[in-house]
């Protein structure tokens, strides 16, 4: 087995810094990976997917949002956070892989967790024929449906009323996080993109129930949906390497 080389990187968009890890065998034209964290999270929770990888010959980056969590690396104003603004960093880190000499531009896969997913699959939509395929971990596709409920995992709030600021835990964010999803059919949003995708989602998921990933398979024109039974939000070491081998199952199909 090839060596991993593991390097820091960094990019930039719209003046604010993306950080994150970058980890890659020896070689040339190696395809690319992307792997997307989740809300309040950082790329440490995502540094396992990207070196599993990196160990199947990919050039596989994890990486920070702007303002993505408290214990994120990128610039930290969690409260201009919305899923745009982490679509648009994601974006930012797809053209910075892509411009690297050792990658494959024409192969990217984007893999993301919980609203990791849901920012991975705004960006296929949008880019289209420029990503390989597509990979979503119990992606948080309830996030319209809970603004427009005034109930965002631990934040309440009127959602006619929506405060400048409220907080969701120990985080605070900006009016926008809330009120930029209200109208928004996100299922149908995503569905644009015409690749292959694989969904994995636990059955047992308490924070986002998995008949919304359901409900995105059958939208897409060619996805898969793997259920895991009594899976959580958030994948056990177990329930973890179920969900790899589906992936490894679908990036060799």
């Amino acid at each position: 087995m090839n060596t991993i080389r593991k390097e820091k990187f960094a990019c930039t968009r719209d003046g604010m810094t993306i950080r994150g890890l970058y980890l890659h065998p020896e070689g040339q034209n190696l395809p690319i990976a992307i792997v997307s964290h989740g809300f309040m999270a950082n790329y440490q929770t995502t540094k396992g997917y990207a070196n599993w990888f990196a160990e199947h010959g990919y050039a596989a980056f994890c990486f920070d949002f702007n303002g993505g969590g408290l214990m994120c690396s990128s610039d930290k104003d969690t409260t201009k956070m919305t899923i745009f603004t982490e679509e648009q960093d994601l974006k930012a880190v797809v053209a910075y892989a892509k411009s690297l000499p050792e990658t494959d531009a024409s192969s990217v896969t984007l893999m993301g967790c919980s609203q990791g997913g849901v920012v991975s699959g705004l960006v296929a939509a949008d880019l289209q024929e420029e990503i390989a395929q597509l990979i979503l971990f119990y992606p948080a596709l309830c996030i319209p449906d809970d603004a427009r409920a005034g109930s965002m995992m631990f934040a309440k709030f009127d959602p006619a009323n929506i405060p400048e600021t409220f907080h969701c835990g120990p985080m605070k964010l900006g009016r926008d996080y809330a009120a930029s999803v209200l109208k928004l059919d996100l299922i149908a949003e995503i569905s644009r993109y015409p690749g292959r995708v694989l969904i994995v989602h636990g059955t047992d998921d308490k924070v986002v129930n998995y008949h919304y990933s359901e409900r995105a398979q059958e939208a897409y024109q060619n996805a898969t949906l793997r259920l895991i039974p009594q899976g959580q939000h958030g994948f056990s070491k177990k329930d973890d390497q179920c969900a790899l081998d589906y992936v490894e199952q679908f990036i060799t199909a």
